[in-house]
């Protein structure tokens, strides 16, 4: 066994800066080549619209490859055995497969949209566009918040420094390079991390295999591990991390307003491509990476300081060389500065067009220089925000899927907003609200499971399920098949799971917040006799510049010689 922080080696001082001033400046250098002197809104939103394949599909890659999901991969594998990365991995990665239809339909209808909010408010109107701006602001400062805390963690232990100058380190940084060109310098430089990502990955992940002891390290550990951790179809690690997870992941990826403004910026005809490739690569570098903490829990290694979020760093400075493990916090380090750069754009990008553009200013009157000075306002705000909130050190883990499940109660009435003309505002809202109050209790089990309520929670929990299953079915082959596969999914899973689901909160309550915001926006729709024209949503929605500053925007230009 690994005592608690015995045998961990460090960077010097120095060495840290050095290596952080070498990224971090690097970066800079690239988001210098984009023109300054074309400023515009649209650009610092969506970089033009045309962003190709390679910077696309690396910038979808990195943005979904952040410290927190490797972290949290790791801490998967710690807690149940070599199917917690399996099941965090792949079914993170399968999401981001399911996210392509739905996007290109989103696309179609709107396709000069900078947020997904915008396009809900031409679709339905301001209550819920807030509404999903709002959740959108939450999500990105939680996202940020748990990267920042994966970067003080990282180097509180591989070096002399504090964890609280780790996070200013990190946050500083990635504001130096964000702040100026907004979206496009996080498309840009994503394409350059993901690549030093994945390789130093294939180098680090062996290397700590080999030198915690190889094959002997599963022989010998097998004795430390519980019936449940060592059951590669471990239900315990299906019910309480692959399911939530399911569920959790696609509200992730319908909701992510960082998701949608790679979708709204990548070429129309790449869309299916660029997802398709960044699931391939999250998989396989996820599943890779968490496999650090299946070989902690067999090595006996035990988190420094009991905290998880701990594990990969500990593993890296235990078994790594200093040069190798001058590679692994480069790694660590791109990987959540391309996933916080996206969500300082996403906030940005929804406080320009959302509150400033539609909102704020008259109609068609928002003043293209107005949304810029907001714009980065909102990046230093926010990044100080994330600062403030990562100093209070939570898990990484609930986190992600807090906030995942907390999407849920948005999926249904976001996705069937751009397909079935009868949903309204008033349901939109309605249906999320009701969702969020029953989403909450159940969550964190203010209410006893016990009797009556159980029972309602279980039979909830199984409509969620149908939701679900039928929605991955409806974007891939339409409504007939949707429909018959959720209730095919409902019928299977009733015997089983009445009576058990409710006992699983964090399953449970994201089920619940699918279910209800179903329920509650069908039926308060579907004898709605009133008609949208899908067409009207493409004209209401468009560049904030001047198409002839639009069109001599450096660049747009550099994205797509780039690519």
């Amino acid at each position: 066994m690994v005592p608690d922080g015995a045998g961990l080696h460090q960077l010097g001082s120095w060495t840290v800066i050095g290596l952080l001033v070498v990224f971090y400046g690097g970066t800079l250098l690239m988001t210098l080549f984009i023109g300054r002197r074309n400023e515009n809104a649209d650009g610092y939103m969506t970089a033009g619209n045309k962003v190709g394949f390679g910077i696309s599909a690396g910038s979808m890659t990195a943005t979904w490859i952040w410290a927190s999901s490797m972290y949290a991969s790791a801490t998967s594998g710690y807690t149940y055995g070599i199917s917690g990365p399996i099941h965090y991995g792949l079914w993170g990665a399968l999401m981001i497969l399911f996210i392509y239809p739905f996007g290109k339909r989103i696309r179609a209808v709107a396709p000069k949209a900078h947020t997904l909010a915008e396009v809900i408010y031409a679709r339905h109107g301001k209550s819920s566009q807030l509404m999903l701006a709002g959740s959108n602001i939450v999500g990105s400062m939680v996202s940020i918040t748990s990267n920042f805390i994966a970067g003080g963690a990282l180097i509180a232990l591989l070096s002399p420094f504090s964890f609280t100058q780790g996070i200013l380190f990190i946050g500083g940084g990635i504001l130096l390079y964000s702040l100026w060109s907004g979206f496009r310098a996080s498309v840009l430089t994503d394409a350059a991390q993901v690549f030093a990502m994945l390789g130093a990955v294939v180098i680090i992940i062996p290397v700590v295999f080999f030198a915690a002891g190889g094959s002997d390290m599963f022989v010998s550990g097998a004795a430390r591990l519980t019936p449940q951790q060592s059951n590669f179809f471990s239900s315990e690690a299906f019910m309480n991390q692959g399911a939530p997870y399911i569920a959790a992941v696609l509200a992730y990826a319908i909701g992510n307003q960082t998701i949608a403004q790679r979708l709204f910026a990548v070429r129309e005809d790449l869309i299916k491509k660029t997802f398709v490739t960044a699931t391939v690569g999250y998989g396989a570098t996820i599943i890779g990476i968490g496999m650090m903490g299946v070989m902690a829990l067999y090595a006996g290694v035990v988190p420094l300081d009991g905290d998880t979020n701990n594990l990969i760093p500990q593993m890296a400075a235990t078994y790594l060389s200093p040069v190798l493990l001058g590679i692994f916090l480069i790694m660590i380090v791109g990987a959540l500065s391309s996933t916080a750069d996206s969500d300082l754009s996403a906030m940005s990008s929804i406080m320009m067009a959302d509150v400033y553009g539609q909102n704020i200013a008259k109609e068609g009157k928002a003043n293209p220089k107005t949304m810029l000075f907001i714009g980065r306002i909102t990046m230093i705000v926010a990044t100080g925000a994330g600062l403030y909130f990562a100093s209070g050190q939570l898990n990484i883990l609930d986190l992600l899927v807090f906030v995942g499940a907390l999407w849920g109660a948005l999926v249904f009435p976001v996705i069937a907003s751009f397909y079935w003309q009868k949903i309204t505002n008033k349901a939109f809202t309605i249906s999320v609200i009701v969702a969020l109050a029953c989403f909450i209790p159940v969550r964190f089990e203010w209410i006893s499971m016990g009797g009556l309520t159980g029972l309602v929670v279980d039979l909830l929990s199984i409509v969620g399920i149908g939701v679900v299953l039928g929605l991955m079915a409806f974007g891939f082959f339409g409504l007939k098949t949707a429909k018959i596969v959720a209730a095919v999914a409902m019928l299977a899973v009733a015997p089983f799971a009445i009576g058990v689901l409710h006992d699983y909160a964090v399953l449970s309550g994201s089920l619940v917040a699918y279910a209800v915001s179903t329920l509650v926006c069908y039926f308060m729709c579907f004898r709605n006799q009133a008609t949208f024209d899908f067409a009207s949503i493409k004209d209401r929605i468009g560049d904030f510049d001047n198409r002839e500053e639009a069109n001599h925007s450096t660049p747009g230009t550099l994205l797509e010689k780039k690519a």
